[in-house]
């Protein structure tokens, strides 16, 4: 995704940022990019935010070239505050998660550093190092009101029963709950938006009021609470659950039964 830069470092026009996808980045995102020097106005954003990492070292956006060597990508956020950054979409969208969830962010790259600590860099980066990077690059959060029909919608979705929830129930989860995503690498892929594009999801449960919220009080929700749940819980991939993502109601024209009859993207439950 180079060719959504230009030479001068600042985001090309080509991010459709009326996407519903990227309502919660969209004011933020539209503003970064427009800069001429977008990292240097990520960078006057986390400062203005007093934006640190859990050592307190303020959290910067600096050259990809100046991640040593002999440090890993995560270990040296967490030991500097410095967010190695390149020039194309994929770090521009992992820059905005950190201005937006800052929380989130934080407590992730702490739990990725304290995995790297104790099992070091190998083929293998384990079984909660793999969770981490997959909630990093590929997560959607289901923000989803606590209670009966909450409850029945996420049950659903886990046992991949698509046209129940996305064309029987689909007021039902318009009123219930919202996507959001927070993987960098699934909005990357959204910039040319194709259907088999699935997350990995992680629900978080809200009170029936967050529905009402501004996008400024839920992000502010989200992020609160979402670091809470990594802080709290054991992250391994068994908690994540497939979404195909443009199969959200209103993400994406024609959703009808035959779109969700496609089982080569809303797949059925694999029978273990």
């Amino acid at each position: 995704m180079e060719s959504c830069l230009s030479q001068s470092g600042a985001v090309d026009k080509g991010v459709d940022w009326s996407a519903p996808w990227l309502a919660t980045l969209r004011e933020t995102g539209m503003q970064i990019a427009a800069a001429s020097d977008w990292r240097e106005a990520l960078n006057r954003r986390a400062a203005s935010a007093g934006l640190n990492n859990q050592h307190g070292h303020p959290i910067r956006f600096v050259s990809q070239q100046d991640l040593p060597p002999d440090l890993s990508y995560e270990a040296y956020i967490n030991a500097t505050g410095r967010v190695p950054t390149r020039e194309n979409l994929h770090d521009f969208f992992n820059a905005l998660i950190w201005l937006i969830y800052p929380q989130t962010k934080v407590q992730l790259n702490a739990l990725q550093a304290a995995q790297i600590q104790r099992l070091g860099i190998g083929k293998s980066r384990g079984p909660s190092r793999d969770a981490a990077t997959l909630f990093d690059e590929n997560a959607a959060i289901l923000a989803v009101t606590d209670n009966g029909t909450g409850q029945a919608l996420v049950s659903a979705l886990r046992h991949h029963q698509w046209s129940e929830v996305f064309i029987e129930r689909r007021e039902q989860f318009k009123a219930d709950a919202e996507v959001v995503l927070f993987g960098h690498a699934i909005m990357e892929k959204l910039a040319q938006p194709y259907k088999a594009i699935t997350a990995h999801t992680l629900v978080c449960w809200v009170e029936a009021s967050f529905h009402e919220c501004d996008t400024a009080e839920k992000i502010a929700i989200l992020d609160r609470q979402m670091a809470q749940q990594l802080a709290t819980c054991e992250l391994v991939t068994g908690i994540f659950s497939p979404l195909p993502v443009l199969g959200v109601p209103g993400w994406w024209p024609n959703q009808d039964s035959q779109f969700y009859a496609d089982s080569t993207v809303f797949r059925p439950e694999r029978i273990r």
